[in-house]
């Protein structure tokens, strides 16, 4: 009776047992309805698969028909967050910093809808790595805070070859107070340098900022990092070497304050014409002419160990310094290995003046100084000088 009772029941048109549909009501109308769905949608610029993302990418995210509610980008141990701006009404993010080599970037990002409906996404990616031999480094002359003399170059040198000079050159730059119109000139693949088209001004305070992060250096190389430094230029010294005059003329802010008298390179050794810059100074030097390339078994060979108040204004071995032993000739004959010598006074006083940077101006022998050996950067006309910029 109890399976008869079902039965009838499952077939009457009775009332329906609780919980089931009213009498003419279907299933799929009792049922709640589907949550919304937002139609916004998000994608990105970033490559599909392992492979790491160059770190000159640039990511950018794009909201299609919605805009974003906020867009976070996260990296390394530390989850830091990587800078980014939003523009065409909101639907376009792009990041400002640039990628760091072989780490793991998490975007979070979040697209609102017209009828306020949100999309979320979440993505990862992780940068090349990028190895040393892949990275060049520079580093920056003058020092930060040095003060340095009005002929000092900037010189930026990479540990690295650059072979796209254009691609860094764009992201260096010099400013100083008082503005002062100068260019890049490229040494070579690691060194480029900067000069103003005349002296730098006495009091000039100078900015100096590479910001190669990242940036390409051409053959799969990247800037390691981006530096900047800050320098000053102090008083203007200039000494005027008349080698066949055997004189020099020490000027301070144009002021004349010594004339001193002087023996330069004999016959064989000619001291170059041209305009030199004080590279480093030493209290005293050893100097020893197998590093000129004269062997121990020459006449003309010396190794002298403590040479006074030694300046040296070429790579090549050429310096100012205290020449005792030459007094004698000082004033009326040339007779050094190419350094230009005077008494232990004069030279002492001179080196107490000077700094890195000062200007060394040489007339009176037919052997010109050149632009590399040291720095020579003011032996060329300033539209000379530019034609070695990579962006000329």
């Amino acid at each position: 009776m109890a399976l008869a009772g079902c039965t009838a029941a499952a077939d009457s048109d009775g009332p329906a047992a609780a919980g089931s549909p009213s009498a003419g009501q279907s299933e799929s109308a009792a049922s709640p309805e589907a949550p919304a769905v937002s139609v916004a949608s998000i994608s990105d610029n970033l490559p599909a698969g392992e492979a790491g993302v160059p770190v000159d990418q640039q990511v950018k995210l794009t909201a299609d028909q919605g805009t974003f509610q906020s867009v976070e980008v996260t990296f390394g141990a530390k989850k830091e967050k990587l800078a980014g701006e939003l523009s065409e009404g909101d639907r376009v993010w792009t990041s400002t910093d640039r990628l760091e080599p072989g780490l793991l970037y998490t975007v979070r990002s979040v697209a609102v809808d017209a009828d306020g409906l949100t999309k979320r996404d979440k993505t990862s990616f992780r940068t090349e790595d990028l190895s040393l031999d892949q990275q060049t480094y520079p580093s920056i002359a003058p020092l930060g805070g040095e003060t340095v003399g009005v002929g000092m170059p900037v010189i930026v040198r990479f540990d690295v070859p650059v072979t796209d000079r254009a691609s860094i050159e764009k992201h260096l730059s010099v400013s100083s107070s008082p503005a002062q119109v100068g260019a890049w000139h490229w040494i070579s693949d690691n060194e480029v340098h900067w000069r103003p088209k005349t002296y730098w001004k006495p009091g000039t305070d100078v900015r100096v900022t590479a910001d190669i992060n990242s940036i390409p250096a051409g053959n799969g190389i990247y800037g390691q990092l981006s530096r900047s430094t800050s320098f000053h230029v102090g008083d203007a010294m200039v000494s005027k070497i008349d080698v066949a005059a055997h004189q020099m003329r020490v000027f301070r802010n144009g002021e004349l304050l010594r004339t001193i008298p002087i023996s330069a390179g004999k016959p064989g050794f000619t001291t170059r014409s041209g305009t030199k810059v004080i590279i480093e100074k030493f209290r005293s030097k050893r100097m020893d002419a197998a590093t000129t390339g004269i062997s121990p078994d020459n006449p003309e060979y010396y190794n002298l160990s403590n040479v006074e108040y030694a300046m040296r204004v070429t790579y090549s071995g050429e310096f100012l310094h205290a020449a005792p032993w030459s007094v004698g000739s000082q004033g009326n004959a040339n007779v050094s290995h190419g350094c230009v010598g005077m008494s232990t006074a004069d030279a002492g006083w001179l080196f107490n003046l000077t700094k890195r940077g000062d200007v060394v101006e040489v007339t009176g022998t037919d052997r010109e100084m050149t632009l590399t050996n040291g720095y020579g950067d003011w032996n060329e006309t300033f539209q000379e000088y530019r034609q070695g910029s990579a962006l000329s």
